[in-house]
């Protein structure tokens, strides 16, 4: 029985604590920063311990998991270094690697193990009420150890996420913030961007806007304070994306007189995203 604390039970880490359940073999305690989300858990039977007490969710934990924003981690984690076992994991769903592994690894390299990791299974919905089960089946949840990883936590932690339904990838955190970046945090800027334009060039055409326009900007429905933390703390990666996406739409209007050209490229493009391996939708 692995003795699980989860940190923050917002998306992330209620779908955590669910899928948990699902799977069996955990026993799940949970913290939330206010009474209010203490009582939801309660109700939803999200875990045999749910508390504002972080030393009551952390004793005796195998694994360990921040579920809190990316500029939260540190000062959540030196709370609860000198309340964790010995030897216990750690691990957090960040979606930025680099600032978050080199600020937490350190901090228990006396007394926990840590391991970043980065389940890609989010949603522009947030808050518990959004968790589901089923979140991280078929999804890519990234591990990212760097030299300081202990072998065993590494191995562990990728087991959790795989137990959970994931489907597990290895990355640096350096390598994992510049793909991210690419198919992650980029694309959110460029959808928020796309509403920004249409509102400025003719509003009236959001009348108009059918499944596609919708499909393409959907994510810019995602929590806007959460999302400027993302974009701020990855900046030099997503700065590289859209200095890329500039130089490849002035190449692209360029086809817009040759049709051929245009029509190969489109081509390539729908290839491409026919081969992309999808998570599962949702049970309904």
């Amino acid at each position: 029985m692995t003795r699980l604390a989860i940190i923050g039970p917002g998306l992330l880490g209620g779908s955590i604590a669910l899928a948990a359940r699902r799977a069996g073999g955990f026993r799940v305690a949970v913290w939330a920063r206010r009474e209010e989300a203490v009582a939801q858990l309660k109700e939803r039977a999200l875990g045999e311990v749910a508390s504002t007490n972080l030393a009551e969710v952390v004793e005796n934990a195998d694994l360990v998991v921040l579920g809190v924003p990316i500029g939260a981690m540190g000062a959540i984690a030196r709370q609860i270094e000198p309340l964790v076992p010995k030897g216990a994991i750690i691990t957090d769903v960040g979606s930025v690697k680099g600032t978050v592994v080199d600020e937490l690894a350190p901090i228990f390299s006396q007394r926990g193990r840590f391991v970043g990791s980065h389940p890609m299974a989010g949603s522009e919905q947030s808050g518990l009420d959004a968790a589901r089960e089923s979140l991280f089946d078929g999804a890519a949840c990234i591990v990212t150890p760097d030299h300081r990883s202990d072998a065993a936590a590494v191995e562990s932690v990728a087991h959790f996420w795989q137990t959970l339904g994931g489907r597990v990838l290895q990355l640096s955190p350096a390598n994992h913030d510049e793909i991210v970046a690419l198919v992650s945090h980029f694309p959110h800027l460029l959808a928020a961007t796309l509403i920004h334009l249409v509102a400025q060039q003719n509003a009236a055409a959001f009348d108009f806007s059918g499944p596609g326009f919708r499909d393409t900007t959907r994510v810019a429905g995602g929590p806007p304070e959460m999302w400027a933390e993302i974009l701020r703390t990855n900046r030099t990666a997503v700065r590289g994306a859209v200095e890329a996406m500039i130089e490849k739409l002035r190449e692209i209007a360029t086809l817009l007189d040759h049709d051929s050209e245009m029509t190969e490229f489109l081509t390539q493009a729908k290839t491409q995203r026919d081969r992309l391996r999808l998570p599962k939708p949702p049970h309904v």
